[in-house]
């Protein structure tokens, strides 16, 4: 069960910090994020991210994770901290501040379920999210940008793919972040240039089109390549 976001302070958590996670996933080639409608608490009938308070005892990023995973059920997802956000009134009842965090799931591999909190759980196109409570519309749009910039220099989109993936689908996670449309051909030379993909000799099966191969990423060139980074401009 999803642990309490936004209701009554308990002795065992901090009373004026939380986290709150912004969730991004794929679906049909869309940036998505997730997003809970809240049945209790001050958020009562309302939407917003996957937050909560951050428990006494509790490392900072281990209740971010905490919160994804009561949600996703999963363990296996990347997840980094974004920044703190402390205006003086982004949290009606008292000072409030909270820890931001951005997650890269793949939503074809988990079964999401509202918690005792959250009577719904649902996907919203990036660009098209309904109003959040709090700052959190604020949260979503600055967590947009840092993955703009970062996916230039670090191969974390593949954090969006299914383990084995098309050309065609990693391009689509690209142009999802950037909202651009990019050249397949300088695409698929510029990607396989990097030596970063492995062919699974595999192709598609049941499409109507002509049969994609399969790729996967190499993990010890990702791995290195997160170390050192490199410059993916189109």
């Amino acid at each position: 069960t999803m642990s309490e976001p936004y209701s009554p302070n308990k002795s065992s958590f901090l009373p004026h910090l939380s986290v709150d996670n912004i969730v991004f996933g794929i679906i049909d080639g869309k940036l998505n994020v997730l997003v809970a409608e809240y049945k209790e608490g001050d958020a009562e009938g309302k939407k917003g991210l996957l937050g909560g308070w951050v428990g006494i005892n509790e490392n900072i990023d281990e209740a971010a994770k905490r919160l994804v995973r009561a949600i996703t059920g999963e363990n296996d997802f990347h997840m980094e901290q974004l920044r703190a956000f402390g205006a003086p009134n982004r949290y009606p009842l008292d000072r409030v501040i909270t820890i931001a965090y951005y997650a890269l799931v793949r939503p074809e591999n988990y079964s999401f379920h509202a918690g005792f909190t959250a009577s719904d759980v649902s996907w919203y196109p990036a660009k098209q999210l309904p109003p959040l409570i709090y700052d959190h519309n604020k949260l979503v749009d600055a967590a947009l940008e840092q993955l703009k910039r970062k996916i230039r220099f670090e191969p974390i989109g593949f954090n969006l793919l299914p383990e084995k993936f098309t050309l065609l689908q990693l391009l689509e996670v690209y142009e999802a972040i950037w909202g651009v449309k990019l050249d397949k051909p300088n695409f698929r030379r510029k990607i396989l240039k990097m030596n970063l993909l492995v062919d699974c000799q595999e192709k598609q099966k049941g499409v109507t089109h002509r049969a994609a191969n399969y790729y996967r990423f190499d993990p010890i060139v990702y791995q290195k390549l997160c170390e050192h980074g490199f410059n993916f401009e189109f």
